[in-house]
């Protein structure tokens, strides 16, 4: 049980519960809303890094080899639940992710050519400046590992790709737009 402080004077409060984060969290993933596809008209004009085989090619030039300059889609699911843990000050998250990404052949088949596991630590700090709630977010990570990798790739008579090349380029994509978008997300709200 969390003793809340008696209010003298008219003011918000709230409390929120590991118990309650988790639930929520529990209740995306098992309804699957944890999904997202992402095709290359979905990524913002200024990205450096197109989802066609060209681009991709960086990682794995192979890639380019076998497919020419053909379109790519990404696949993102949470592979488990998010953990999240309140304290005081901020809300912390272990988000353990996956990401397949597919070559989009002219016929509209979808061949798989990699598939990564991604996971983050989120923390997400509420703010009141004024009359107005917000927030920020700041993400720590995220690693990518390569646990399925190597034999998909092998069976697409693929090489691996260069994980930590990848694994960059997802850190600078999530800082440069992920990060900012969450946080414009979070705007301050006027306090009722």
């Amino acid at each position: 049980p969390v003793a809340l402080p008696m209010a003298r004077e008219p003011m918000l409060l709230m409390a929120v519960t590991e118990f309650v984060a988790n639930s929520a969290a529990f209740t995306y993933f098992a309804a699957g809303a944890l999904r997202r596809n992402i095709s290359n008209d979905m990524l913002p004009q200024r990205f450096p890094l197109q989802l066609r085989t060209k681009s991709m090619g960086v990682f794995s030039p192979q890639l380019q080899e076998r497919y020419g300059d053909q379109p790519m889609e990404l696949h993102l699911w949470a592979r488990q639940q998010p953990l999240l843990s309140c304290h005081p000050d901020a809300l912390h998250g272990t988000l353990f992710s996956s990401a397949e990404a597919f070559v989009v052949l002219p016929n509209t088949t979808r061949v798989p050519v990699f598939l990564l596991n991604i996971d983050a630590n989120v923390t997400g700090k509420p703010t009141i400046t004024r009359n107005r709630l917000g927030g920020t977010v700041r993400l720590t990570g995220p690693a990518c590992t390569v646990d399925s990798l190597p034999a998909l790739c092998r069976a697409q008579g693929l090489p691996v790709p260069q994980v930590k090349r990848l694994e960059t380029l997802l850190k600078f994509g999530l800082w440069l737009f992920g990060v900012p978008r969450a946080n414009s997300e979070c705007c301050p709200h006027p306090v009722p």
